[in-house]
């Protein structure tokens, strides 16, 4: 028994020499840096520490997707068999290194709504197409001077539809098309941007030199004057002030709300802007399931809407949707 608990001490201690032998190598170990990584030198072992590597894009986004589908047959309390579909992409992309910034984003939406026993059964009820991006060098930690370019637009046709007197069935007259019209606007000036916690984000910029182009690619639009070009001209071009906007906020625990707000004053006519307001709040119920209130508000003093009678005037133009569904971010 005493030969065993000796051997066992003498076996410890030999482990704690070696330990603190190991320990005392380390120490004296050589430690060299090449190219930011850290090599370190024990007897003939190299260890490799490699210096995490920046990160300068940010890249991801939003799918989101809804489906509402009603059939009747002999169904006596009235409607109609219809199918709605709204979906949507938000992407994004934002660089950061050292004092320079660049920020990306791209939203583009589409729905439609079929309704078997109408005429022009298919009709669009959601089309747009925004993308903004911002270049900026940093003056201070939360200002910098910033160009930002502003692109709007849709993808398919919009109508107004309409029942002609004495007539029994409905007419369309077409409003706007791809590219009739899109707006471009390039701006320059004082950018203030900070980023708060839970990847919340307020951007605002205040540009006295910014350029706008109406674009109307349609020749029976930009032949009528529509969207304030000169009759047969396909772009208009304005000089004036702008102020812009974009906020990106969790209001509570899974509910997040993202904004932005674009005006334009033209030097001719200060004071009488055009107005350009997104708005999502987004409610996740899980990974997968979401619900979505959309706004968007519009205003230009040179766009003429058709009412249901009388001749057309300006207006607010208004669109609000609640959508519940896939929602998938990435």
């Amino acid at each position: 028994m005493k030969r065993l608990l000796i051997c066992f001490f003498l076996c410890m201690s030999i482990g704690s020499f070696r330990v603190a032998a190991q320990v005392d190598d380390l120490l004296k170990a050589d430690t060299l840096l090449i190219s930011g990584d850290t090599i370190i030198m024990i007897g003939d072992s190299i260890i490799i520490k490699e210096k995490p590597k920046p990160i300068f894009w940010k890249k991801g986004g939003n799918f989101n997707l809804s489906i509402q589908q009603v059939s009747l047959s002999n169904w006596n309390a009235g409607g109609a068999s219809n199918l709605a579909l709204n979906t949507g992409a938000n992407l994004f992309a934002n660089y950061k290194k050292d004092a320079i910034i660049w920020d990306s984003n791209l939203t583009v939406n589409a729905g439609f709504n079929r309704i078997s026993d109408r005429r022009f059964a298919t009709r669009k009820t959601n089309d747009n197409f925004i993308f903004i991006s911002k270049y900026g060098r940093e003056l201070t930690p939360q200002w910098y001077l910033s160009t930002q370019i502003d692109a709007r637009t849709q993808l398919l046709a919009g109508y107004r539809f309409f029942r002609p007197p004495g007539a029994e069935e409905d007419a369309r007259a077409r409003l706007s098309d791809f590219l009739a019209p899109a707006y471009v606007q390039s701006s320059t000036g004082l950018n203030f941007r900070k980023q708060y916690k839970n990847n919340n984000r307020l951007s605002l910029i205040a540009s006295p030199f910014t350029g706008r182009f109406t674009i109307v690619m349609d020749d029976s639009l930009s032949n009528a004057g529509a969207f304030g070009v000169i009759p047969g001209e396909r772009v208009l071009a304005e000089a004036g002030l702008s102020f812009s906007s974009q906020t990106d906020f969790e209001i509570i625990d899974n509910v997040r709300w993202r904004s932005d707000l674009n005006l334009f004053t033209n030097f001719e006519r200060l004071g009488n802007f055009v107005v350009n307001f997104n708005s999502i709040i987004t409610m996740r119920v899980n990974k997968y399931i979401t619900t979505r209130i959309e706004t968007i508000l519009i205003y230009d003093e040179r766009v003429f809407i058709q009412q249901e009678s009388g001749p057309p005037r300006q207006a607010v133009q208004l669109q609000n949707m609640i959508n519940f569904g896939l929602g998938i971010d990435f």
